[in-house]
């Protein structure tokens, strides 16, 4: 397995086994994995375990195939939880919202991410018949289950991740479309409006639409399309949220109707899933299919239909071995065996064969490729219903009709890859590049020029490979203002800010034509975009035939520090250390101190102000000499120094926030991780009364960078994990560094 060092230390981080100090090593891991996978083959042919262990084996080992980071971390293991994606049902009852609440910390506890429609619940302000009392609405529940999913992560080696999705006619439509205008609301959920056709005809109209009471099903209210068309694109463009998916459009591809509507997705929606249904992905490294011939650089077809065929195997054995949270999702995956299988590398692909991605050219063989993948796939399907029977739920199904006899009920999905493209050293999903060369942080703040693989080999092979140049280039990550660099080769290495949004939403629809399940992809902007873009796009994304779209604008996210290019002095607060120094203290103080336990023992806090606000911090905890004492003492020390020397108290409780010992503890509801977490809450609840603050519960590490680049970044913060570099694509945001990712 040929891979970098930063991917071999997220593995080691995130995916490979530790037992008693003992570490697996990457072969190790996917010898697991492909055994694990390959048992399955005893339910129809104990002679092909082996064979298929090592066919299994070597399509992951040549980086030509990976799973979805589930199977990659569990297979073989005591937790054997492999799917990534679940949507669950929320029926408008306490017994249901609190029942999936309960499955949903059980699901992401094994790592999986959940997806919801809150469009059953009856709305704000409606009559509760059994108390006599009035509804909190479905927007009260979603923060309900977004603070569920704070208390479940803390545990986990994946995060929680959910997709909350509210059909465009609920009456609670607004309130739903402006849950997320603050940052630091709902911070553990992706949501995205249930679009359906009758209001895009609305919208175009310029008509009212109806809204619905999801409890007697009668229309109880009207709005204007277009207004709520625009509120929806003006949030999206503030923030980014919510997305779009278009329901009608998904359920005409919904594969068995006869079985239930789809009305949710996964967090990045790539998988629109019925309740109670799970699905497990995998992905193609197409990069890894271009081959050198007489007639230049070409598409391997003949090996890639080989690496399809193993892959759809794996996905479909992978249902068998799956240990399922829940045995209603085990029923329902059972029934209907949905796979996903995607690609990535595509943006490198296209590099090496010499085609822009903002091109004719481009959307060709997008549509060439998928249509491949998808053919082939299906035909890998049938084959093995032959021995291992079609899916159940297939009678009755729209398959059934088409006399297409299939193993799986769908078999292709574009999904994010944000980490398993990072092992594979390849561009993620279908997104192009979001920079050809950038600056990563190592360690002792040393700088590491970091340039892509296939750019670089390319670069060389013209003789224009400098270090000097891959430096500059890092500044902007782009060759847009480069001079020297001759045309052909900027028209073919763009990054994702080099390209207009018609054409990142040209390639979706593009894949989107031969997916059966949808295409995950960000529709990048630059800052300067206006509303009128947005809206442009979502308009194009309708008429094209995606099944949802998602937009991020380059500093559209409240605290956002990386930037384009270098700034100016003007731009850049340079905060000068050596001339620091903390005011004196004064003679009197005054404050106050709170008890707090810890699971180190009880904890007193004590917090004193003078005339320019809080100047010190104290703390009192077990017996004087002690360990925990003695780090207290020092935390408090350091913590009444950064004050008196200016540093805003806020930032204090930023960076002691979520700090976890191993003896985490709860009081009054409240998880204390550590003796420093315990003192950021004290100071936060202080400051909260005092000034009406209420913090998020990220971390914020602001930088002052210079040269940076931002296509494709999620510019809001750096890693809270690593401090590193966060890019946002796929409808993620995923560390480069360590391999973080908020969608899980």
């Amino acid at each position: 397995m040929q891979i970098s060092e930063n991917a071999r230390t997220v593995l080691e981080r995130r995916y490979l086994a530790k037992d008693n100090g003992k570490i697996e090593t990457p072969e190790e891991m996917l010898r697991r994995v492909a055994a694990n996978v390959a048992s399955a083959e005893q339910n129809w042919d104990k002679s092909k375990v082996k064979e298929m262990a090592e066919k299994f084996f070597q399509i992951m080992d040549k980086l030509e195939f990976l799973p979805n980071s589930p199977t990659l971390m569990n297979a073989g293991r005591e937790l054997q939880q492999l799917s990534a994606c679940f949507v669950l049902p929320i029926e408008d009852s306490m017994e249901s919202i609190f029942g999936t609440l309960r499955d949903t910390a059980l699901i992401q506890k094994s790592g999986g991410g959940t997806g919801f429609s809150f469009s059953r619940l009856r709305p704000k302000n409606d009559r509760v018949k059994t108390t006599g009392g009035v509804a909190s609405g479905p927007v009260s529940f979603l923060k309900c289950y977004n603070a569920a999913t704070e208390a479940v992560k803390q545990g986990g080696t994946r995060r929680g991740a959910n997709m909350g999705i509210l059909r465009v006619d609920h009456p609670d439509i607004l309130e739903f479309i402006q849950c997320k205008a603050d940052n630091k609301e709902i911070t553990n959920f992706n949501i995205s409006v249930g679009i359906t056709e009758k209001f895009m005809e609305a919208v175009a109209a310029n008509e009212k639409y109806d809204l619905i009471s999801p409890r007697t099903n009668e229309v109880v209210d009207s709005l204007s399309a277009r207004e709520v068309f625009d509120l929806i694109v003006d949030m999206a463009w503030k923030n980014g949220e919510p997305g779009i998916v278009f329901l009608d459009r998904i359920n005409r591809a919904n594969p068995t109707p006869h079985i239930g509507e789809i009305e949710a997705t996964n967090p990045c929606g790539e998988q629109p899933l019925l309740p109670n249904e799970s699905c497990n992905l995998g992905s193609i490294n197409v990069m890894k299919f271009a081959k050198q011939t007489a007639k230049g650089w070409e598409i391997d077809w003949n090996h890639l239909e080989e690496v399809i065929k193993i892959a759809v195997r794996f996905l479909d054995n992978v249902i068998e071995v799956n240990n399922y949270p829940l045995s209603s999702i085990e029923k329902m995956t059972k029934a209907n065996r949905k796979i996903g299988l995607g690609v990535m590398g595509f943006a490198d692909l296209l590099m090496r064969l010499g085609i822009p991605y903002n091109s004719d050219q481009g959307i060709q063989l997008a549509k060439q490729l998928m249509s491949f993948i998808q053919t082939k796939g299906r035909e890998a399907s049938i084959e093995l219903a032959k021995v291992r029977g079609v899916f159940p739920n297939y009678p009755g199904s729209v398959y059934e009709s088409q006399n297409m006899p299939l193993r799986n009920a769908t078999i292709t999905t574009i999904a994010p890859t944000g980490t398993i493209s990072l092992i594979a050293g390849c561009s993620s999903g279908i997104e192009p590049l979001f920079a050809l060369a950038f600056t990563r942080n190592v360690m002792d703040n040393d700088k590491l020029v970091e340039v892509n693989p296939v750019f670089e080999t390319i670069i060389k092979e013209r003789g224009l490979y400098s270090p000097e140049l891959m430096e500059k280039i890092a500044e902007t990550g782009s060759l847009k203002d480069i001079p020297g660099i001759p045309e052909d080769l900027k028209a073919v290495f763009v990054t994702a800010h080099d390209i207009s949004p018609k054409w990142h939403i040209a390639m979706q629809a593009a894949f989107q034509e031969f997916t059966d399940n949808a295409v995950s992809k960000t529709v990048n902007f630059p800052q300067s975009a206006t509303r009128e873009d947005i809206e442009a796009v979502y308009r194009l994304a309708y008429e094209l035939g995606c099944k949802g779209v998602t937009v991020y604008r380059s500093g559209s996210r409240e605290g956002e520090v990386l930037t384009v290019g270098k700034k100016t002095d003007s731009e850049v607060a340079v905060i000068k250390t050596a001339s620091i120094a903390p005011r004196k203290r004064p003679r009197v103080t005054h404050g106050q101190t709170e008890r707090i336990q810890t699971g180190c023992g009880t904890l007193y806090v004590t917090i004193n102000e003078d005339e320019e606000g809080v100047c010190e911090v104290f703390t009192t905890i077990g017996k004087a000499g002690g360990c925990a004492a003695a780090f207290s003492e020092a935390t408090a020390r350091l913590i009444s120094l950064n004050l008196r020397s200016g540093v805003q108290l806020e930032q204090i409780i930023r960076q002691l926030k979520g700090i976890r010992c191993p003896n985490p503890m709860w009081q009054n509801g409240q998880l204390i991780l550590s003796c420093p977490d315990a003192i950021a809450k004290v100071l936060e609840r202080y400051l909260s009364e005092k000034k009406g603050i209420i913090l998020d519960e990220k971390v914020a590490v602001e930088h002052t960078k210079t040269g940076n680049f931002q296509g494709g970044l999620d510019l809001s913060s750096t890693c809270p994990e690593c401090d590193g570099i966060l890019k946002h694509e796929e409808g993620c945001e995923v560390c480069l560094d360590c391999g973080f990712s908020r969608c899980g």
